[in-house]
């Protein structure tokens, strides 16, 4: 009699055991279960721990609630200035709602995939080659509106959206490389160009300060001949002030306070004397009508 209350106990013990097991269902602190009775969801979302459910009849399905990194493959489209691009991208979504995610969608991850690749299609079609390469906070601003409207119906939540790499041609990218080369070397003529007129500025401002002067060229002359000097160099270049020059030349031209002798004026050649007139040299009078006078 004992013996056998001994083995009953003991199998029910071991029922007990054998029903615990397959009831107990243990939920990671990362994730949620939704719970299936006979195909329909029952009650809330199980929290992380252990959860007991009835076997047979109960199925515990878990979501994971960690953010997900999918990557975009890279797609090839034409931007709106005519230019063939390939853009890759990545997304940052999660789960906030997880009996929405498994009964709204079969396969939310790959509803995700696909509706990213879509709207980075449709950004590059509305979007410049510049603004891809340079504004890109914007472009994944409006990538990310565009896949998080139709997932926030999916229990999906797209944290983030960003552009990876722009892939262009070989024959565009010559063309940007020459047009950067081209803007740098016009950068590096105006700098050039501003150099030389502020250094024309302080060379005036400094040979007007030392024309006041004349010993402060003097000096600036003999410290150039000393660095020249320090280098042992075997010849020696000795500048001549061009002040010198002008002193020369002031020097051969003839002063101004005396004044050239005048040329003398050549003496006038003498009238030579007119004979005394007589009345046979006198010419003949004109008649009044054209003729001449009868002697």
């Amino acid at each position: 009699m004992v013996e056998d209350l001994v083995v009953t106990l003991a199998a029910a013990g071991s029922a007990g055991v054998v029903y615990l097991a397959m009831a107990a269902r243990v939920v990671k602190q990362y994730e949620r279960g939704v719970l299936f009775r006979l195909g329909r969801v029952a009650g809330d979302v199980r929290p992380p721990g252990l959860n007991l459910i009835i076997p047979f009849v109960d199925r515990l399905q878990k979501v994971n609630m960690q953010i997900v990194t999918l990557p975009i493959p890279a797609q090839e489209g034409i931007t709106r200035d005519n230019v063939t691009v390939r853009v890759d991208a990545v997304v940052y979504f999660r789960v906030v709602d997880a009996s929405s995610a498994l009964i709204k969608v079969e396969d939310y991850k790959f509803a995700v995939s696909q509706m990213a690749q879509t709207s980075l299609r449709s950004i590059i079609g509305k979007s410049d080659l510049d603004d891809l390469l340079s504004n890109r906070e914007k472009l994944n601003q409006g990538l990310e509106l565009m896949i998080d409207s139709p997932a926030v119906g999916w229990g999906i939540q797209v944290d983030r959206v960003e552009i990876k790499d722009v892939s262009l041609p070989d024959t565009m990218k010559r063309s940007m490389a020459r047009q950067a080369e081209a803007d740098r070397e016009r950068r590096a003529r105006i700098i050039n160009a501003d150099a030389e007129l502020q250094a024309s500025k302080k060379l005036a401002e400094a040979a007007q300060q030392m024309s006041g002067t004349p010993a402060a060229l003097q000096l600036r002359l003999l410290q150039t001949v000393m660095a020249v000097a320090a280098e042992k160099n075997s010849t020696l270049v000795l500048p001549i002030p061009v002040e010198l020059l002008h002193f020369l030349e002031r020097g051969g031209q003839p002063s101004v306070t005396e004044k050239p002798e005048k040329p003398e004026k050549p003496e006038k050649p003498e009238k030579p004397e007119k004979p005394e007139t007589g009345e046979q040299d006198r010419e003949p009078a004109a008649h009044t009508d054209g003729g001449p006078h009868p002697g």
